[in-house]
């Protein structure tokens, strides 16, 4: 017998395919725009002889330059490498929810609740425009714990109702 997918799981798996084509995007451009921002030179000071900094590792001399934008290259880089994998933990999880793994219910509920959290964090120094965050977050958590959306899932049993 082939259990009939709930809508709103549908939606919130395509949301997180948007989500993770956002992010997958975004890490691509951060990762490809990492080595040009290390390569602009901050001072134009020709008179400078300390233009890079020479450690030797080993027997192997490393050469860095001595620029500030280099490291903040470096750290685009790194930041734009997380965001591709998180794109792609998001497509995973979007591929559970359609095919209605209890895995998946875990983590949409577990990231949803994290997502909460930070939302009422973020409202409460100020952010007045997280209240709609928290409101979908919210609505997804009530959602996921319908029991026509558990049973989807093969979660009824072994967890508790909202």
């Amino acid at each position: 017998m082939e259990r009939r997918r709930p809508t709103g799981v549908t939606i919130i798996a395509v949301l997180a395919i948007i989500a993770g084509a956002l992010l997958l995007f975004g890490g691509m451009g951060l990762v490809a725009l990492a080595p040009f921002i290390g390569q602009i030179k901050v001072n134009d000071d020709t008179n400078t002889s300390n233009t890079s900094l020479s450690l030797n590792v080993n027997g192997t001399v490393v050469t860095i330059p001595n620029n500030p934008l280099f490291v903040l290259g470096g750290f685009i880089g790194i930041l734009g490498a997380m965001l591709i994998v998180l794109g792609i933990a998001n497509f995973v999880v979007a591929w559970g929810l359609l095919k209605g793994k209890g895995w998946a219910w875990i983590v949409t509920i577990i990231i949803n609740i994290i997502s909460a959290v930070l939302n009422i964090i973020s409202i409460v120094t100020g952010s007045m425009g997280s209240i709609g965050g928290l409101i979908i977050n919210g609505i997804i958590i009530y959602y996921l714990y319908r029991p026509n959306v558990k049973s989807y899932f093969g979660t009824r049993k072994h967890s508790f109702q909202i």
